[in-house]
């Protein structure tokens, strides 16, 4: 029987693998091209989300704290989104995508580092704890749920500054539409997609009055990052 964390992990694979195949075919002039998360340039974003699907690798060789603290949910928290957290979290990219300019080497340390983060992950039990770099104690398939996240949501990103439709994949369109609705279903008379899910619960796409008001109807909140 698929486990939750067998699920989390396979969208995990399945939303970078699909990431590395846009990757390698970029060219130098599309790395320059400008996103809707200033002041990153495709290159800069891409190189956030690289290290953000690497980064399990790094915690995983860490100790394990005693428990866990935070959950998905948890993680996403104002605490992350703070003047200061946004700065370290622009320039790092920034420095990181300075020091490598050829997209097939871009595209190809990414497959590295993702791939190895899957390794790591595969030779952990799924009761695993991990120390975000932020400090937070999470479960491991919790921490990944994040992961996938980061890497479908940014997606989204990349694909309207390359002028490309959407390449979220089903595995990780599930996973992060579940996190962003607490697991609920999103009232039928809205006729959501998951791709709609996470565009207007991430403000890709901002929400009407009529949606709005179907969604206080049902109760539902959309998990807003930073809220």
């Amino acid at each position: 029987m698929r486990t939750a964390h067998d699920t989390v992990r396979a969208a995990f694979r399945d939303e970078c693998a699909a990431l590395g195949d846009v990757l390698r075919e970029l060219t130098p002039a599309d790395l320059e091209l400008p996103t809707d998360c200033p002041p990153w340039a495709v290159r800069d974003l891409v190189a956030h989300v690289h290290a953000g699907a690497g980064r399990l690798t790094g915690m995983l060789a860490a100790p394990a704290p005693p428990r866990a603290e935070v959950d998905a949910a948890g993680y996403f928290g104002a605490a992350k989104f703070t003047p200061q957290v946004d700065r370290d979290r622009v320039e790092s990219a920034r420095r990181q995508a300075r020091e490598a300019t050829d997209p097939a080497g871009i595209a190809a340390a990414f497959d590295r580092d993702w791939r190895a983060a899957d390794v790591a992950v595969a030779r952990q039990s799924v009761d695993r704890v991990v120390r975000t770099r932020h400090g937070d104690a999470m479960a491991l398939t919790e921490f990944l749920v994040t992961r996938v996240v980061e890497v479908g949501v940014h997606g989204l990103d990349l694909a309207a500054a390359l002028g490309r439709g959407p390449w979220l994949t089903p595995t990780a369109a599930e996973v992060v539409a579940a996190l962003l609705t607490g697991g609920r279903a999103v009232p039928p008379e809205l006729g959501w997609d998951r791709l709609t899910v996470l565009r207007k619960a991430t403000g890709r796409d901002p929400l009407t009055g009529r949606e709005r008001t179907a969604l206080g109807a049902a109760g539902l909140r959309l998990l807003a990052f930073g809220g």
